[in-house]
């Protein structure tokens, strides 16, 4: 099998976190979502187990109060941050950041990812990244389908603090543990660009560390 190496590199290399460029007025279908869910269920998963459960919410009632938790679990962390630092870049982050926090009720689809299962207080450190492990290169292809298709995302945590309340409001099974919140959208705007990033010299070693 050959690939167009400079179509996947593009994707790869352009599919971005994506807040202040998504179209807030264009409807995204359901076929769409489900359509790049299938292709997630590709995605390596710890003991071939396929954990995974999506939860998708079109509910502008579910998307306000999604967004109200969102709200309360980061906006002091985030209008704190973008106070406390001097690089132009990380600021532009926050400020898309805080954008997202006023705007995500508006974003068209919310998608939570989930896993079954739930880690208990204390588990090694091997655990932990077994369990996340299984679910994120699933979320990873979600989001490049996303993009192949012309829509966006951003991995979001800052409502996980209150994740028992997102449970309650979306009635999810207690043995599923979500990792994330998307903000779901087709995007508006030119093309998406490369970001600077360090040459991958500086920051790979070969065989020690030294």
């Amino acid at each position: 099998m050959s690939f167009d190496l400079s179509q996947t590199d593009k994707l790869l290399t352009t599919t971005r976190a994506v807040r202040k460029r998504l179209d807030l007025g264009r409807d995204v279908p359901r076929d769409v979502i489900l359509d790049c869910i299938r292709i997630s269920q590709q995605a390596p998963t710890g003991s071939n187990t396929q954990g995974w459960r999506w939860m998708v919410v079109y509910d502008a009632k579910k998307r306000a109060a999604l967004s109200d938790l969102y709200r309360r679990g980061g906006e002091a962390y985030l209008g704190s941050a973008a106070q406390n630092t001097d690089d132009p870049q990380t600021k532009r982050v926050y400020d898309s950041a805080l954008w997202l926090v006023d705007n995500l009720q508006n974003v068209p689809v919310h998608v939570i990812p989930c896993q079954a299962g739930r880690l208990p207080d204390g588990v090694p450190a091997g655990m932990q990244a077994g369990f996340y492990g299984s679910i994120f290169p699933a979320v990873w292809s979600f989001q490049l389908a996303l993009r192949s298709r012309g829509l966006g995302s951003v991995l979001t945590t800052l409502h996980l603090g209150l994740e028992r309340e997102a449970a309650k409001l979306l009635d999810l099974p207690d043995a599923f543990t979500q990792v994330a919140l998307l903000p779901v959208a087709y995007t508006k705007g030119g093309e998406f660009r490369h970001a600077t990033r360090p040459p991958a010299e500086d920051i790979t070693r070969f065989d020690t560390w030294s």
